[in-house]
């Protein structure tokens, strides 16, 4: 029998309905899978179990009274850094004072509004700044395909709690491909969705939330309620009336390009590359017109980033007291102390590199519908490192293939391609063009069709 703690979120929805199962008996089996896993992976953050129990329990009244809300009473997660009323926002730092937050962010209230039984909130690096479960605050979160394998980051603790059935819906944010590189390392689906789509608060450049899930349908129903209005976002889309769960594609006849070279950072590991172009035959085979796409992001926008991303951290870690100067990461100190002496002309060229990324984004997904390429150039890395290059001075070689959509507005999707022969996951990367983030889930549902299903690992 399957655990109740692995059904889908759809799953759950359709046995709530049918009172074949209630948020109470489901959410126990998630509280029963964490204690048996989290001892392994430290995913959680501000875990409060009776709190959930109370969630469930209101649920569990809604729908026995015919008032359920649209995700009543399926258990999930929201990354730390995402605001949850009367829990503290330690930002994956040890040099955060913990000061209880006063409102949901709107991803959040939207999770809260739907009825999501919150579980924990789930572990992050500091800042955000790393693909990687390595944080000063946090204890060092793992992934459940390997403990001694990093789950990637920055949405670190949603990757391992996603892999490892903390229920099926987790939420994490991308700024450079923290959303999509977890899901890939840890064999789940992760929507960076159109810059804009998902109301969040505060907002930056390039900087979004998004879904993290087992499956397409899963992530579809997430997004049809985060992606609901919220004042608080300046930035955000106007409203859109988008049939979210209308995933359906047939893919004869579309143009799709194959990037499995992108010009700079590391060099795509042979059974990553394998691994895509197999997805790629598989479009191929059910008649997509499948080309290959050029390297378009260069060595001079990577570095630019770099510099000003440094510049932009050393701000805000330059200000603080030496003493908790002290309390921040030693890598991620080394990397933005970097960005202390730049001059103001080389930090400006350096953000100018944003558009630039946007731009040669854009032109090189012109004439497809849509492009394949690989979510990382390798598998996941020791658990202790800080990125699989593991050096301060070379941080963004790894995510030569998802920082481009952060800049350029494209939805992006991570879905499970496979594994290598040592059991680690692969994550087949979809962009599509400006705003089509259905698109790219319709695509991602052609492809988990194709693929099958995936044999999660096993608790401990």
């Amino acid at each position: 029998m399957t655990d109740l703690a692995d059904l889908s979120a759809a799953e759950l929805l359709a046995a709530y309905r049918d009172r074949s199962l209630s948020p109470v008996e489901v959410t126990e089996a998630v509280i029963a899978r964490i204690a048996a896993w989290e001892p392994q992976l430290d995913a959680l953050w501000a875990y409060d179990p009776e709190a959930a129990r109370a969630q469930a329990k209101a649920s569990e009244a809604r729908w026995r009274t015919g008032e359920a809300l649209p995700l009543d009473g399926v258990p999930g997660t929201i990354k730390e850094n995402i605001r949850t009323k009367g829990v503290a926002v330690p930002l994956g730092t040890a040099a955060t004072d913990l000061v209880p937050a006063a409102d949901d962010a709107p991803p959040a209230a939207r999770l809260r509004e739907a009825g999501l039984v919150i579980i924990a909130k789930t572990t992050m690096p500091d800042y955000g700044m790393l693909s990687s479960g390595l944080s000063s605050f946090h204890k060092l979160a793992r992934n459940p395909w390997d403990v001694t394998r990093n789950p990637g980051g920055s949405s670190a603790g949603a990757g391992a709690a996603g892999a490892a059935g903390y229920g099926p819906l987790h939420v994490g944010t991308d700024i450079g491909g923290s959303i999509r590189l977890p899901a890939g390392w840890c064999g789940l689906v992760g929507l960076k969705p159109s810059f804009g789509r998902v109301p969040i608060d505060p907002t930056y450049y390039g900087r979004v939330a998004g879904p993290m899930t087992r499956t397409v349908e899963d992530a579809a129903l997430m997004m049809r309620e985060l992606s609901k209005p919220d004042p608080r976002d300046g930035m955000s889309l106007p409203p859109q009336r988008i049939d979210w769960l209308a995933l359906d594609l047939d893919p004869k006849g579309l143009r799709i390009g194959l990037q499995l070279d992108a010009g700079i950072g590391l060099a795509v590991e042979p059974e990553t590359k394998a691994a895509i172009e197999a997805a790629a035959k598989a479009f191929a085979d059910a008649g997509a017109i499948v080309e290959p796409v050029a390297p378009h992001i260069t060595r001079a926008m990577l570095d630019g980033l770099d510099d000003f991303w440094r510049q932009r951290a050393w701000v805000d870690i330059g200000a603080l007291p030496v003493e908790k100067q002290g309390r921040v990461l030693p890598y991620i100190f080394q990397w933005a102390e970097g960005g202390k002496n730049l001059p103001g002309e080389r930090v400006y060229r350096g953000m100018s590199q944003m558009m630039a990324m946007r731009d040669a984004a854009l032109k090189a997904i012109g004439p497809y519908d849509f492009t394949l390429s690989p979510v990382s150039p390798v598998p996941s890395y020791p658990a202790e490192w800080a990125s699989p290059v593991d050096d301060p001075a070379r941080p963004f070689e790894h995510i030569c293939f998802t920082v481009a959509a952060n800049m350029s507005d494209q939805p992006a999707i991570s879905v499970h391609a496979g594994l290598t022969a040592a059991g680690l996951p692969i994550g087949l990367q979809i962009t599509g063009k400006r705003f089509d983030d259905l698109g790219v889930l319709r695509m991602a549902r052609a492809w988990e069709r194709m693929r099958g299903p995936v044999v999660w690992p096993r608790r401990p």
